[in-house]
């Protein structure tokens, strides 16, 4: 018999292109993953999968029979929805995804914020990079994300919901200070941190210092904005500090916030969710809560 689960398994196949991948993403063993598909092509008599020195490829039949699970799929997630809502917005489980620059600053607000005006909400958080938050949206374990966009995905949907601007962040006690407000051109690359590769405010940090082609300046890359921020405060060089960071850490690091000469650069946040989600009241009610925390 075909199961949801292995239409499941079989659509994470098909993203992922590696079994080991989608074991990991379904929360299985590769081998066990690997017999759930032979049964799913066994029980409908065609070949999904080509497998060949570990790559795979599907089959012109499995890219048919993929359309199809995943119109079924969608089904059973708007069936769920249904069951788990009664009247008004945001009620049941709403799984959001926050990048790692703006979930600190935003948590701590926006958490006790729906609690009090949205008692029936139950929140799932999760903190990563914007990549594999997209990743997961579009594998349905989350419901939306809060994100500097635009982003890119097919079936997605945007809203904006904040400006946030940025600012050069030095250490109270830095010798060579700088003049505000500040130029690009002012930064120097020798003594400018940024995060790890993979966080979006890095290639926004190297985009407003013009720096795109000088990625080799740069000496250190720093797994958190508070890592990054305790450097600074302790004189060890300069970053860029988004707003929505400047009262959580300038009250526990030793941190002089210079502003930008006009037109400030900025970035833009907003919420993406799936196009085809049919939570459109509760994305909804959502942003005008994150919007409300931000004021």
């Amino acid at each position: 018999m075909l199961t949801l689960r292995q239409m499941r398994y079989f659509d994470a196949l098909a993203r992922t292109l590696h079994f080991g991948k989608a074991a990991a993403e379904a929360h299985i063993s590769q081998p066990a993953l690997s017999v759930q598909i032979m049964d799913m092509e066994e029980h409908l008599g065609v070949k999904l999968v080509e497998r060949s020195r570990g790559d795979i490829t599907i089959t012109p039949k499995g890219e048919e029979v993929l359309q199809h699970v995943r119109t079924i799929l969608l089904e059973v997630e708007r069936l769920e929805e249904a069951a788990r809502k009664t009247s008004g917005a945001l009620e049941g489980l709403v799984r959001i995804g926050i990048i790692p620059t703006i979930a600190p600053y935003l948590v701590p607000k926006l958490v006790p914020h729906l609690r009090a005006h949205h008692s029936l909400v139950e929140i799932e958080l999760k903190e990563t990079v914007t990549d594999r938050l997209l990743s997961d949206l579009a594998a349905r374990k989350l419901d939306a994300v809060i994100a500097a966009i635009p982003v890119v995905g097919e079936g997605l949907e945007t809203c904006h919901l904040f400006t946030d601007r940025f600012f050069m962040a030095t250490a109270k006690s830095d010798e060579k200070v700088l003049v505000s407000p500040v130029n690009e051109g002012q930064v120097d690359m020798d003594r400018l941190l940024l995060l790890e590769e993979g966080h979006c405010l890095r290639d926004q940090a190297l985009a407003v210092c013009d720096a795109a082609g000088k990625r080799s300046l740069v000496n250190y890359g720093a797994t958190s904005m508070a890592t990054l921020l305790q450097m600074v405060s302790h004189d060890m060089g300069m970053t860029l500090i988004p707003e929505i960071a400047i009262p959580t850490e300038t009250m526990r690091n030793n941190l002089r916030i210079v502003p930008f000469a006009d037109p400030a650069p900025a970035r833009e946040i907003g919420l993406v969710w799936r196009m085809a989600s049919g939570r459109k009241g509760d994305i909804a009610a959502l942003a005008d809560a994150i919007r409300q925390c931000i004021r």
